[in-house]
């Protein structure tokens, strides 16, 4: 068909040949309650969906945030405090003898017990002998050498008082030549006042006095030098005499110790050495414990060793009860990063038993108005972070601790009265800055 076949087809012919549209199918349902209520149910639907995305939107948030999420019935809490604080030490301990001496051989020997493991003693009790002939031969050897020498003093004073007599026999003579002198220039001086000897003569009787007179000046000088030099000599001879009976005295006191005796009135602990044996000199024989006297023996840190002095008052513990004490010694070693102490017991003593276990409390310190909580086991002075509590959730802030004591330890920066921290193992954390905690 041409297009001008078209143009002239008529107007009622193009509109029936229209498209039909939906106006018809679309009739509204005026007043219908089933349809409302479908609406209603999809309204419905809509916002629970929608409250459910925001619920799980703030819980993923909140899980986000904190890291970690920890029950409440895991922790434990503490809330910061002003009051008394005391700083003190525990430690475990054991009953031990103050007094338990080891006793050692004096010399080598074969050694037999004349006590067994168990025995009481007496103080000066017999425990056991040792025979030592190396010891028993010295002591002989030296008690002869004494003996000599004891001799050759008595014969030295002997010729000492002989040189005595002879040097002052010597001077009297020499005193009984002036005498003689002087009579013979008395005579002399008659003779010569008579003219009836030579002026010679005279002049010599006068030389004689002279003489006289210094001879006995010469002996009486020599007298006085020898009878020095003899006291000298003889004080030398005595001086060896007691050195030698010293030797003999210390040797005898040896051979004495021989026989072993108790120290104190105990118990014999235990023998070192077996019977008839071999030993060597100080090699350690017995031990006798005194059961009058008991002390606490303990172990403690070494970071509290320079805080612990002796004469310090203690709390000792035994089967619930307790009774005081005072620190008499702490050592100077550390041995496995413990240091050992002794406590005594101030006042009467209880009933005790070797090695019986007792609880040791030793205060350090004690102050007033003090910023503390209750410490946890992981928690020390070292410590540089805590957990906050603010409600369900926990903030890790730094901190500053100072003195620790058993049950508590004092705050010195970062917290204020009032506060709840966690004082329970948080190493599962991975030291998170904040953490939930669920109920």
């Amino acid at each position: 068909m041409k297009l001008a076949q078209l143009k002239s087809i008529p107007a009622a012919v193009t509109d029936a040949a229209r498209f039909r549209g939906t106006q018809a199918q679309d009739a509204p349902l005026a007043g219908s309650a089933a349809g409302w209520r479908r609406r209603r149910v999809r309204y419905a639907l809509g916002v629970g969906a929608a409250l459910l995305v925001l619920v799980f939107a703030w819980a993923v948030h909140g899980w986000l945030g904190s890291g970690q999420v920890i029950s409440r019935e895991r922790l434990r809490f503490a809330e910061v405090g002003r009051g008394h604080f005391v700083r003190d030490v525990a430690a475990e301990g054991t009953v031990v003898a103050a007094v338990n001496p080891t006793l050692f051989a004096i010399a080598p020997g074969t050694v037999s017990y004349s006590a067994r493991a168990g025995d009481a003693v007496r103080k000066g009790q017999p425990l056991a002998t040792l025979d030592s002939p190396e010891l028993g031969n010295e002591y002989q050897r030296e008690t002869a050498t004494l003996e000599s020498l004891d001799a050759a003093l008595a014969r030295q004073q002997i010729e000492i008082r002989r040189q005595i007599l002879t040097s002052q026999q010597q001077a009297d003579l020499a005193q009984v030549a002036i005498k003689a002198a002087e009579r013979e220039r008395k005579r002399s001086q008659w003779a010569w006042d008579q003219r009836v000897i030579s002026e010679r003569d005279y002049q010599r009787s006068i030389d004689d006095v002279s003489t006289a007179q210094l001879n006995f000046d010469h002996a009486r000088d020599s007298a006085t030098l020898e009878r020095d030099s003899l006291a000298l000599d003889l004080r030398t001879r005595r001086l060896e005499r007691d050195r030698q009976a010293l030797v003999v005295a210390a040797l005898k006191e040896r051979v004495t110790q021989l026989t072993v005796r108790s120290p104190v009135d105990g118990l014999v602990a235990n023998l070192a050495q077996p019977e008839k044996s071999r030993v060597a000199a100080n090699a350690p024989l017995v031990t006798v414990v005194d059961l009058s006297v008991f002390e606490i023996e303990f172990q403690v840190a070494e970071s509290y060793a320079g805080d612990i002095k002796a004469g310090m008052g203690a709390e000792i513990t035994l089967e619930g009860r307790t009774v005081p004490g005072t620190v008499t010694a702490i050592s100077p070693e550390v041995r496995q990063n413990q240091v050992v102490g002794r406590v005594k017991f101030r006042g009467q003593q209880p009933g005790l038993r070797q090695n019986e276990r007792a609880a040791v409390r030793i205060v350090l310190d004690e102050r007033d108005n003090v910023l503390r909580f209750e410490r946890g086991s992981y928690i020390d002075a070292a410590s540089r972070a805590l957990y906050l509590v603010r409600g369900n959730r926990a903030r890790r802030v730094p901190v500053v601790l100072g003195a620790a004591s058993v049950a508590e330890i004092e705050v010195i920066r970062g917290l204020t009265a009032g506060d709840t921290v966690i004082i329970s193992d948080m190493r599962d954390s991975n030291q998170a800055s904040e953490v939930a905690i669920a109920n």
